[in-house]
């Protein structure tokens, strides 16, 4: 089968004929890159609708502190998403510290990223006393437009592709070789983004479940979980964990959502024990 698709590969997509790449505007001496803009758009279109979410009824925080928020998270996002591919991927950066400092080429980790966040989210709660849970609920909402547009920039950046396959919607990568292989990057941009929102977004505005402590958050990571656990069956593992998916058959992105998952489980089912009259930070009402 594989000479079959190596014979055939010039009949699948090429990626170089779809016209995109890395680098958005070039002026020469300064490069602004897809990857960089979908950090900043995933960042500012979370707080635009942060905003709107917290102007309904029992907001667990005030416009001052969605203020500091911004700040927090982007930290969270930056120094975890870094930190996290270091420590889970890829060690060997270490070995020359200045290359800790090229985000433009690459290489952050949505889990490390999580984890920052979630960090930066208690250090705001303890600083202001506010629900650490609620707040976590609110800001899991806003997360949809950062995880669609950076697996857009993913694309664009011809990295994190498929294995290789013949699906008549391969593609040939030119950083994967002259073998047409699954966009798992796409796959990854409508399951964790497109359908996060379809599912988070109506629990937030057509049901109670924003005043069950932890519920959102939850669904959020086993959404994000399940996503991630079904797509990297057909996403390339890193090369230099591919000795992890030979000796256990689930690759480092497998092993980072499991206990995502069960923690998102857990909050799932517990939020209805937490929930409590809830009194608005911002908003206007009370809520039983």
């Amino acid at each position: 089968m594989s000479f079959e698709i190596i014979a055939s590969a010039a009949g699948y997509i090429q990626f170089t004929d779809l016209g995109v790449g890395p680098v958005a505007l070039d002026l020469g001496f300064f490069q602004i890159r897809w990857y960089s803009l979908g950090y900043l758009a995933g960042i500012l279109l979370g707080y635009w609708l942060l905003l709107k979410l917290l102007a309904r009824p029992g907001a667990p925080m005030s416009r001052e502190h969605a203020d500091d928020m911004i700040l927090y998270a982007t930290l969270g996002i930056i120094l975890g998403g870094r930190i996290g591919y270091i420590l889970f991927y890829q060690p060997s950066i270490l070995q020359n510290p200045v290359d800790i400092l090229k985000l433009w080429e690459g290489g952050m980790s949505l889990h490390g990223g999580a984890l920052g966040t979630i960090f930066a989210i208690w250090l705001l709660a303890r600083k202001y006393k506010l629900s650490f849970l609620r707040v976590c609920d609110y800001v899991a909402c806003t997360i949809p437009f950062g995880l669609f547009l950076v697996r857009l920039a993913n694309f664009v950046n011809d990295e994190l592709w498929g294995r290789v396959t013949d699906v008549p919607w391969a593609i040939v990568f030119p950083n994967g070789g002259d073998l047409p292989r699954h966009p798992s990057q796409l796959y990854e941009a409508v399951l964790e983004g497109l359908l996060m929102a379809a599912i988070l977004w109506p629990l937030f505005w057509k049901t109670d479940a924003r005043y069950k402590p932890g519920f959102l958050f939850g669904m959020a990571a086993i959404i994000y979980g399940v996503a991630r656990f079904t797509v990297e069956f057909f996403r390339e593992p890193d090369q230099q964990l591919q000795w992890l998916v030979e000796a256990s058959g689930l690759s480092m992105g497998q092993w980072l959502t499991i206990p995502m998952i069960l923690v998102g489980l857990f909050l799932v089912f517990t939020a209805g024990a937490r929930r409590q009259r809830v009194e608005p930070i911002a908003g206007s009402n009370s809520v039983a």
